[in-house]
């Protein structure tokens, strides 16, 4: 994003703080905004009658509820639902290594080839290479492709061509160098990297280990899964409180696996508090609105009027929301500690009589007027 839309967003966040300031706020009210600007030629000017309303919704117990019984009985998505399932067996490709033996027929065995002197541990090991095509060539069977197949399948196919010379071969099929599938683990682990699949099955939970499991900073609750090109996010936390358990999600080759960071996920709070802060949430992805306000140093005791409390969701989208809480009522704290916050809200507290909403608004008007285009606040 460049720098010129990272400002201009800014400037509609607290543009729109801004507004919500001068409101004396009542249930059922709603905020009105600047007008479409039109584009006229190079000109911005705005209409003085067209307004548009944003509905405030109040924060109480049935809006909770609301939001509660969303969130619990939101079933598992088709889609990611589709992730979990028994392994399937491992899948020979190009570069890995076959180990094949026919017993009592040693004049085989010198096709295995023997072991380099000083070999390093990235060599391939001694055994029959699987080619760019998926092929092998093996004694008296020809060339036999095997990419795609487990050795299951592969030592039955040897075994009926290698019938046609030998009597009842005994053949025995193993892999020796696992070099051909790969997934790739990113973001908050401790050492991201690649990881090589084996004939070990390697579950989600499992990768995380080998990359030296979950950073400090690392959002369990915004985990993505790209799996042949489609995106699957995934919120661990979550699947283990439903039951879901992340070891029954097995990676394929070339998986990728990313670890959000907490502060992709960050609350901003803003206007009479002792601290205006990004806030980060907790590592399992949750933020409470009490919880931004407290790590804020709470309300400034001499500017904050603290019945003007809200909290601003999608506020650069053509269809912002916004909530307001009383927080002079005496249960205001028990409902701002259920209130869950969503990456990227804006909390604001209003200020108090000594500055007043309409000084603020002229000052903004004009700079709002000539960076925002009417796309953004109004449809």
């Amino acid at each position: 994003m460049s720098s010129l839309g990272l400002r201009t967003g800014s400037l509609l966040v607290f543009a729109t703080a801004t507004l919500l300031s001068g409101c004396g706020i009542v249930p059922g009210q709603r905020m009105v905004t600047p007008a479409a600007i039109q584009d006229t030629g190079g000109d911005y000017s705005t209409e003085p009658n067209a307004q548009q309303q944003i509905p405030i919704t109040d924060i109480n117990l049935a809006l909770l509820r609301k939001m509660n019984q969303a969130q619990t009985t939101a079933p598992l998505s088709t889609q990611t639902a589709a992730l979990f399932g028994k392994p399937s067996a491992y899948k020979v490709g190009p570069g890995d290594v076959l180990q094949i033996v026919v017993w009592d027929h040693p004049e085989l065995a010198a096709a295995l080839g023997q072991p380099a002197q000083n070999a390093r541990t990235t060599d391939a090991a001694p055994g029959f290479l699987i080619d760019e095509n998926g092929d092998v060539q093996f004694p008296y069977a020809g060339t036999v492709h095997v990419a795609g197949k487990d050795v299951s399948a592969i030592q039955k196919e040897l075994h009926k061509r290698l019938s046609v010379v030998y009597q009842k071969p005994e053949v025995t099929v193993r892999v020796a160098s696992f070099r051909a599938a790969q997934v790739y683990i990113d973001g908050e682990v401790r050492t991201p990297g690649t990881q090589s699949v084996n004939d070990i099955p390697m579950s989600l939970t499992t990768a995380v280990g080998l990359s030296g499991g979950f950073s400090a900073n690392a959002d369990r609750s915004r985990v993505v899964l790209i799996r042949n090109g489609v995106v699957y996010p995934l919120n661990i936390d979550d699947l283990i409180k439903h039951g879901h358990n992340p070891s029954d999600i097995y990676l394929q080759a070339n998986d990728v696996v990313r670890v959000a960071s907490r502060e992709d996920s960050g609350v901003y709070v803003m206007g009479e508090v002792n601290k205006p802060a990004t806030i980060l949430p907790m590592r399992n992805g949750s933020l409470t609105l009490s919880q931004a306000i407290s790590d804020s140093g709470s309300f400034d005791s001499n500017t904050a009027a603290a019945r003007q409390l809200f909290v601003i969701r999608n506020s650069t989208s053509e269809t912002p929301e916004v909530y307001h809480l009383d927080a002079t009522s005496p249960v205001s704290m028990v409902l701002a500690n259920q209130f869950e916050l969503q990456p990227k809200d804006v909390v604001y507290v209003g200020q108090g009589g000594l500055v007043r909403f309409n000084r603020v608004l002229n000052l903004l008007l004009p700079a709002i007027n000539a960076a925002v285009t009417g796309a953004v606040l109004a449809k």
